[in-house]
């Protein structure tokens, strides 16, 4: 029987054992298709699954490709691993920004000298119209949600939630930070216990709407979450189809 924690080990397991074709294999392609492609990336999940397998680009005569666009594919592969080596550590500013860091290196916004890959943002930003913090008061925002989350005695899909929209709202990144916040609630729910989840890029309206509303009305993204994480207990279950062995997943 899978017990609490247990499917971070088994991901950690397949990956240490290259093990193709299981849930590791399975679970990096669409978190990375999916996540990458709500930030626009244009590679269709095959291409993904391609560099994920061969580490080059398979592309149709007279197409191209946008090289950031596969640089940030890779990345995001690179950053899925570098989470489960450290996943069930608490997490903590320098951890975020590795993954910032993981996930932007050798694009092109890293050859701007304000972008700053790895370290919060030097000029402000906005989501769709709405303003988010400061670059000034970043650190200090990132500082008080950090304490208030790790001062819980134990995490809910709720509370992992009502961290990342905060996340979200500070956007302590100049850029990358929808992959970030979402590499982030992949991880909090597995050091917690809950069965993860991968927003599909398909239901990125109802994800965005649920960022949007969630101060006057939590459910919208809740629910969006939840679904999605009915559709990752389903992988689940195929690869390991006997129930008992997913009962300790709880949301």
């Amino acid at each position: 029987m899978l017990e609490t924690h247990d499917l971070a080990r088994i991901l950690l397991e397949e990956k240490q054992a290259h093990l193709k074709g299981g849930l590791y294999y399975q679970t990096q392609i669409q978190l990375c298709y999916n996540s990458n492609r709500i930030e626009g990336n244009r590679l269709s999940e095959e291409q993904t699954r391609y560099i994920f397998e061969t580490n080059t680009i398979n592309l149709p005569a007279e197409e191209t490709a946008e090289v950031d666009d596969i640089i940030e594919t890779a990345n995001h592969f690179a950053c899925f691993d570098a989470m489960l080596s450290q996943v069930n550590e608490a997490l903590s500013e320098s951890m975020i920004k590795d993954f910032h860091r993981l996930l932007k290196s050798s694009t092109s916004d890293a050859r701007r000298d304000w972008f700053r890959v790895g370290e919060y943002k030097v000029r402000p930003n906005v989501v769709g119209d709405t303003r988010t913090t400061a670059p000034s008061r970043v650190a200090a925002e990132m500082q008080t949600l950090l304490a208030a989350y790790h001062a819980k005695s134990a995490v809910s899909l709720e509370d992992i939630v009502d961290f990342h929209v905060a996340f979200e709202r500070i956007h302590p990144f100049q850029d990358g930070n929808g992959c970030v916040g979402r590499i982030i609630l992949f991880k909090e729910c597995l050091r917690g216990g809950i069965m993860p989840f991968i927003i599909d890029h398909e239901h990125k309206l109802f994800y965005y709407r649920g960022l949007q509303e969630y101060a006057a009305e939590k459910g919208f993204l809740l629910d969006t979450c939840r679904s999605a994480q009915d559709r990752y207990a389903q992988t689940v279950q195929y690869f390991f189809p006997d129930e008992d062995e997913i009962q300790g997943l709880t949301q």
